[in-house]
């Protein structure tokens, strides 16, 4: 099964040369690894109980996806982020690079960094025309989704987790991993400040907005699909149901008003839910499915409990474990990788909130910016904007791994001079180097 895993995976990473749609090598690889599963396991039983366990999983983030990228579409057709881009007034390289990555690391702090991804990559394509500079501002919405979503519980699926089951809590996660986060995409933003693809561009970026008119009532859509968005681990708190059910009831409203905004108005059908469906990426929600499925299949095999139980063995130090995590979820999703290390430490060997916890909730939250296919908002921006593996592997991985390192130094040093965050704002920017 491993071996059919890194055949697979190569034939996602060198789907540009071997002109196979990454989407179709991952259900292939997922079924594949099924079926094996299947001979493998103990009885047929057993093994398709797992899969329907792991189908639950998967088929909730796939239908969070796909409500996600509806509901952006549909204000994409009214043209309602002309409200977010005309206030982002900006042509300068270096400035916009810092105002996207700044917006995005707020934004998924609120939003999942899978949502926001998509929202930011939709923005981007209404300020920049396409180009080598739109695909590396792209890979700092991925940086930036990835580290802003890794201090809030609800920002990150793997954060998200490790809250549900306990392992960490709201307000203590969000003052120790606050400025780790922070220094984790801070350090890649001045880094690529530096760089000629954002120097070299001495001039200022045409702005592709400008000839678009905001559709009738395009702002109550923009308003309402935001809120629906928004509202999503607000109605995660309050049913207990699973986020994709906030989004596919936010989904409903939004259909339900924009068919009414638009009663009779046979001209306006674009700006209807049925025409945005045809719109949206579903070969990268299949791709996701391809993914997640295959991994899920791993895990039910037990090989990544082997893999946790190897770094337990060899590794000596819990801080050391943590960040090897970050490492692996560049190339696993970092969601099992969670999974597993929470059924290997349980509360007992590391408390609530303890130090191990919250390392493991920053380093796999951030890790998975390392290569593009290391986390939900990478494989999303790869899918959109077109961008293969080593294309980010050569403009983007080097800054990930910094601002990576940077985070996990930041927060030992914060840590160990037992810093709490009202204190130190005042000299945060002097961090990294105190």
């Amino acid at each position: 099964m491993a071996l059919l895993f890194v055949i697979g995976y190569a034939g996602i990473i060198f789907e540009e040369s071997l002109a196979f749609n990454k989407s179709g090598v991952g259900l292939l690889m997922a079924v594949s690894l099924w079926i094996i599963r299947s001979i493998g396991a103990p009885s047929t039983e057993i093994a398709v109980s797992e899969l329907s366990h792991a189908s639950a999983d998967v088929s909730e983030i796939v239908f969070f996806l796909l409500g996600a990228m509806t509901i952006v579409e549909i204000i994409d057709a009214h043209q309602g982020f002309k409200l977010v881009t005309d206030n982002i007034t900006t042509r300068n390289p270096k400035a916009l690079l810092w105002v996207i990555g700044i917006v995005t690391f707020f934004l998924s702090s609120i939003l999942d960094n899978l949502t926001s991804t998509i929202v930011m990559v939709s923005l981007l394509r209404k300020l920049v025309p396409p180009s080598e500079y739109r695909k590396l501002l792209g890979g700092v919405v991925v940086l930036a989704a990835n580290a802003g979503g890794a201090w809030t519980p609800i920002g990150d699926v793997t954060t998200t987790m490790l809250w549900i089951h306990g392992q960490i809590s709201t307000l203590q996660t969000m003052k120790s991993l606050f400025i780790p986060s922070a220094v984790s995409i801070a350090v890649p933003l001045a880094l690529m400040s530096l760089t000629s693809e954002v120097n070299g561009k001495g001039q200022d970026i045409p702005n592709v907005m400008a000839t678009e008119q905001i559709a009738p009532r395009g702002q109550l859509v923009f308003s309402v699909g935001i809120g629906a968005l928004i509202f999503v681990p607000v109605f995660k708190a309050v049913t207990g149901l699973p986020p994709y059910m906030g989004m596919l009831l936010g989904l409903g409203v939004l259909w339900i008003l924009t068919d009414a905004i638009h009663y009779g108005e046979s001209e306006r059908q674009r700006l209807k839910v049925p025409q945005a469906l045809s719109r949206i990426d579903t070969q990268g929600a299949l791709f996701f499915l391809g993914i997640l499925l295959s991994v899920s299949s791993l895990e039910a095999a037990g090989l990544l409990r082997e893999l946790a139980n190897y770094l337990d063995a060899h590794i000596p130090n819990i801080d050391l474990i943590a960040s090897a995590i970050g490492v692996v979820s560049a190339v696993i999703d970092n969601v099992p990788l969670v999974a597993a290390t929470m059924g290997m430490y349980d509360l007992s060997s590391f408390p609530q909130d303890s130090e191990f916890w919250q390392l493991v909730a920053y380093c796999a939250g951030t890790g998975g910016s390392m290569l593009v296919i290391g986390s939900a908002a990478g494989v999303a921006y790869m899918g959109m904007e077109k961008v293969d593996f080593f294309w980010y592997l050569r403009k983007v991985s080097g800054f990930a791994f910094a601002g990576y390192a940077a985070g996990i130094a930041a927060y030992l040093a914060v840590n160990n001079l037992h810093i709490s965050l009202p204190t130190t704002l005042a000299q945060a920017p002097f961090l990294p180097g105190s």
